[in-house]
Parts: structure tokens; C-alpha cells; sequence
């Protein structure tokens, strides 16, 4: 079944001519949805209806908003099923995957629900005798937020939910390969009783994203995706004095010691390294192995992903999915190329697969004998490829880890308490785990790197407040 998606604007539904496709990469012959494209007079309006929406949403009672996010978190969980497989279908997660997102997604509205009701401020006392203080926070305004494709329902709930918590107004422009998933939230949005343009959606090229970004009208930016595209969001928002949020992905390290658990080890690489098909901002990508266990560790994690099953992510026996995109698929498949030209040895994987359907489909890959300074272990692949570097210390390990451009999550499998209280201080990465994957973090707690990761505040959790809101300090005489 393909659906036939409008813009979401101002409370209302836009049709709009559907130029593009968006297809199931597990069988393309079977097109998901079809795709309006939108441009400047669209960016206009939505930001237009935001902006005629915003005093009255940053003035209600904060039970109302929380009300509001509560039931689209309890809409979205009692539909995940259907969600989850949507998602699947489009993006090429597995199923459990995909409901699993959606759960989140869920989770992560009700959470803000809560935190809408403690949105709070201080008293000071004052150096001056008969003066007081209060500081409190008030909404920014309209918000404009550009979301991915590797997490279609997730990212947007982590981005809206916040923003609508603290009293904004939204503009969401989702990824190009995932707009029905993203605008399933537009149809619980609408549904639960988002008032008119608190939400909106758009759908259209990166033009119309650069569009949202430079409006005069628009407070405050939130993207995630490449570097090289946040790095234009930056500098076009800064220009005007917008706020903005940057998350812009990773090259994220798992550091295996000689003493570590073998097997708990071999556990957290594969899941880190190679679920949801790689396409993970905090995918283990880099596995840097001491001398004594490195070995054993290539030799067992090579059958534990030499066994894992590619295939239509609808499928139950599935494990790895295929990837989002064409253009997706062929960039793993050149890194592994790179690699190998580079001197790396192709463990298990590297090959091309075919399937009963035409999909884009990577076998997952581990490749072994690398160098820090080559290319796969600098360059984001965002695919089930994981590179191994063999070390003789921990200090050279952590030398390597911290040594590209990158500082999303970082990663150490050790039994070591030295080394890992070492480790979690001196990783130079936003999340640090010990004996568990890069890839897996709570939606109640920060999310964010260093270095060329992550510009700008943190996302999530209780540090979303200090992006979504302003400080107002307050004096009085009494």
C-alpha cells in the first residue's frame, strides 16, 4: 500500500504535487509513500502559523502541554506495533527494531510530559538590602527542526517533545528516505489535539531545510546528520543570532583489554558495531584490541558476525537489515574497498548479497590488520563495518581512541577498575560505557560529544531545558 503525503501546516493538512518516492530497501519494488516537495512559500506559512501560535502556547498552564504530550506518548506506544512495521518497511531496521524506536519515541514524550510541570527557577538574595531575585525560564519561539533518517520517530520525539514541553512552537523537516514514519507523529499530533501550528511538518529537498534555517522567524535550530551539513546550519543560524543545536556523528572507539571478558567483550562489539544495520551515530566502528586477547577476540567475533542473518527486515528471523539507501549501500561497500587497498584483511563479509527481493542489502564485514591513521578508521561509514587496530598498552589504546576528529561515545571492555575510571575521565567523548556497546543510551539522560561531534547544548533528558528555554533574571524592591 502506498500512501500519498501532505504537508502539515497550521493545523491543516497541504496536498502538494508528490514528485518523489520514498521505497522499502528490503524490496524496492514496493514504494512506501509518495513524497510532496515543498519550498519557500511552504517554509513561510509553517513558520508563520508557528509564530501565531506561540503566545498562546507559552502561556498555558503547563498541564495542558503536559496533558498534550502524555496522551501522543500513550498514542504512540499503543500503536507501536503498527508503527514499528511502518518503520521497518521503510527504513530497513528489523522489526523488533523498528517497535522498539517507536516505544521509545513514546517514552521519550511521556517523560516531557512530566518534566513540562518542572520547569522551575530560583530565589537569590540580592548583595542590596530590600532587593529580591527570582530566576525563571520562559519559551524561545519557533523552533526549527531537521531530523534524520536513521531514527525517523525517535529523533523527532527527542526534538518536539522538549520544545513543546517548555511552551515553543515547532517546524520539523524530516530526512528524504523516512518521511511516512515521521509523519505518522503529525497524525497523533494532530489527533490528540496539538492546537493549530504549535506542530508542523514539511517535507521537501535540502533546500527547503536551508530555507527553515535562515528564516527571520525561526529562534532556534536543532539538526542531526553529516558534519559537513551541520557545519552550514551553524554558520547560516549564527549569522542571524539564532540559537542552534548541532549532533553530527562519530567514529566511536571500543577499547578491548587483555583482562577483559572474552565473551562479554565479543557481545558488546557485535551489538554495538553492527545492529540496526551499522546505521548508528554511536556505532562501535573502531575496535581497538590489546596484544594477548586480540586474536581470540578477531577469531570469535568473526563467526558471531559471519552467523548473523541479512535479510528483509520484516522477516522475524531477520538480525540485519538492509541499508536505508542505495547511495548508503555502495558507501559501505567503497570503504570496505578502501580499506582493503589500504592493507586491511577482510575477516568475514565484504561481499555483495543477493536476495530473493532487489534491496540494498550490506553483508556485515570485519576487517582486521588496519591502522589508526587509514582512512575506515577516521571517515564515518554508517554501516555494519567494523575495523580492528591491534595495541600493546591501554595508553596507546586510549592514544588512538581520542585521536580523530570525532567524540561522540567511546567504549572499554575490561575487568580493570584503574582502567576504566581512567577511561571514563579521559576518553575525550561526550558518553563514555564500560563493558557495554557504544550504541544504546536512555532518553532521561544527556545525549552529546566533543570535538567535531556535537555543537551547542546537550540533547535529552534534563540538560533539553537549557536549549528550549531563556533564563530571565528578575529584581524587585520591596
Amino acid at each position: 500500500m502506498t500512501d500519498t503525503l501532505r504537508h502539515y501546516i497550521g493545523g491543516e493538512r497541504v496536498a502538494a504535487d508528490a514528485p518523489a518516492e520514498s521505497l522499502n530497501p528490503s524490496n524496492t519494488n514496493d514504494v512506501v509513500a509518495k513524497v510532496p516537495m515543498g519550498g519557500q512559500a511552504e517554509v513561510d506559512a509553517a513558520v508563520d502559523a508557528a509564530r501565531k501560535a506561540f503566545p498562546a502556547w507559552a502561556d498555558a498552564s503547563p498541564e495542558v502541554r503536559s496533558d498534550l504530550l502524555d496522551k501522543v506518548g500513550s498514542t504512540i506506544i499503543a500503536r507501536s506495533a503498527d508503527i514499528g512495521r511502518l518503520l521497518a518497511r521503510e527504513e530497513g531496521k528489523t522489526l523488533a527494531e523498528g517497535i522498539g524506536e517507536t516505544v521509545r519515541a513514546g517514552r521519550i514524550f511521556k517523560y516531557f510530559a512530566g518534566e513540562a510541570l518542572r520547569r522551575h527557577g530560583q530565589n537569590l538574595e540580592s548583595t542590596r538590602p530590600g532587593v529580591e531575585i527570582q530566576t525563571y525560564r520562559q519559551a524561545v519561539g519557533v523552533y526549527g527542526l531537521i531530523t534524520p533518517w536513521n531514527f525517523p520517530i525517535a529523533i523527532p520525539a527527542w526534538k518536539a517533545a522538549p520544545a513543546l514541553a517548555f511552551g515553543n512552537t515547532v517546524v520539523i523537516k524530516p530526512a528524504g528516505p523516512t518521511p511516512a514514519t515521521a509523519n505518522v507523529l503529525a497524525d497523533i499530533m494532530a489527533e490528540c489535539g496539538a492546537p493549530a501550528g504549535v506542530f508542523n511538518m514539511l517535507f521537501g529537498r535540502g533546500s527547503m531545510g536551508d530555507a527553515l534555517i535562515k528564516h527571520k522567524d525561526v529562534d532556534g535550530v536543532s539538526f542531526t546528520g553529516s558534519q559537513g551539513v551541520g557545519a552550514q546550519v551553524a554558520a547560516a543560524a549564527v549569522a542571524r543570532q539564532a540559537r542552534v543545536q548541532l549532533e553530527m556523528g562519530g567514529k566511536n572507539p571500543l577499547i578491548v583489554l587483555d583482562d577483559a571478558d572474552l565473551e562479554r567483550a565479543v557481545a558488546i562489539a557485535l551489538d554495538g558495531s553492527f545492529f540496526a544495520t551499522g546505521q548508528r551515530c554511536t556505532a562501535s566502528s573502531r575496535l581497538i584490541v590489546q596484544d594477548g586477547i586480540h586474536d581470540k577476540f578477531v577469531a570469535l567475533l568473526a563467526e558471531k558476525v559471519a552467523a548473523l542473518r541479512v535479510g528483509d527486515a520484516l522477516d522475524p528471523n531477520t538480525q540485519i537489515g538492509p541499508a536505508v539507501s542505495e547511495d548508503q549501500m555502495e558507501t559501505s561497500y567503497r570503504y570496505i574497498d578502501i580499506a582493503a587497498s589500504e592493507g586491511g584483511r577482510v575477516v568475514t563479509g565484504g561481499d555483495r548479497i543477493k536476495l530473493d527481493n532487489p534491496g540494498w542489502y550490506v553483508r556485515p564485514t570485519l576487517i582486521a590488520d588496519t591502522q589508526a591513521g587509514m582512512r575506515i578508521n577516521n571517515e564515518e561509514v554508517f554501516g555494519p563495518v567494523a575495523s580492528t587496530i591491534r595495541v600493546k598498552s591501554y595508553e596507546e589504546a586510549l592514544e588512538i581512541a581520542n585521536g580523530v576528529e570525532f567524540g561522540l561515545s567511546a567504549g572499554i571492555a575490561t575487568t580493570s577498575l584503574k582502567h576504566a575510571r581512567h577511561f571514563q575521565r579521559y576518553a575525550r567523548a561526550g558518553m563514555t560505557m564500560v563493558n557495554l556497546a557504544t550504541a544504546g543510551v536512555d532518553y532521561h539522560v544527556p545525549f552529546g560529544g566533543t570535538k567535531s561531534s556535537s555543537y551547542g547544548a546537550r540533547e535529552q533528558g534534563f540538560a533539553a531545558v537549557e536549549f528550549f528555554t531563556q533564563t530571565k533574571t528578575s529584581y524587585s524592591w520591596s
